[in-house]
């Protein structure tokens, strides 16, 4: 009994020194620039940008020089700070594809099945099997990724309100027609 409590903590020593070599001699360094744009995305997962997750939208940013400004849920905000870590300029608002909207579950006929909580990337739904869900408006990004996976179709969503809260000045577009010349 002891020769084999021996005999396993060698061997994982052994196999512990092995890892530890092997993480020292073929570690690979990250894309810098990637990681400090994942940092400023604010990793709801939600594919509104055209990419499964955050990462593949800042590596696209990073390496196929996608625009900034595709990021819903980081508004406006993190367009511009995504835009001045890459020396650009921000002259346009963030792209939505439709106006900002939030999620509702129709109360009457929810069954509680949990596949919309499950499919949520940004925890806004809250309930229990079996029971009533309801969504955290506060919370929810507007990505209808809770839709699809409901048997019973009672998610809907809703358009927000334009409020003196939520309201954004849209950027100043610029007409070619007219030049200013210097004399």
């Amino acid at each position: 009994m002891l020769t084999a409590i021996i005999a396993l903590t060698i061997l994982a020593a052994i196999a512990g020194l092995m890892l530890g070599y092997a993480n020292i001699k073929f570690h690979v360094e990250g894309d810098p620039i990637v990681e400090r744009i994942d940092s400023l995305l604010p990793q709801t997962q939600c594919g509104q940008c055209g990419y499964p997750g955050c990462r593949p939208y800042a590596e696209a940013i990073a390496n196929h020089n996608e625009i900034t400004n595709k990021c819903v849920p980081g508004g406006t905000i993190t367009a511009i700070a995504i835009s001045e870590l890459l020396g650009k300029k921000a002259l346009q608002p963030v792209i939505a594809k439709s106006l900002p909207s939030k999620a509702i579950i129709d109360e009457q006929n929810c069954i509680g099945c949990t596949l919309c909580i499950q499919s949520c990337p940004v925890d806004a739904i809250i309930g229990a099997p079996k029971q009533l869900h309801q969504v955290i408006a506060s919370e929810c990004t507007g990505c209808s990724l809770c839709i699809q996976p409901c048997p019973v179709e009672c998610i809907h969503m809703i358009p927000i309100p334009v409020t003196i809260t939520n309201w954004q000045w849209p950027f100043p577009e610029v007409n070619s027609m007219y030049h200013l010349t210097t004399i």
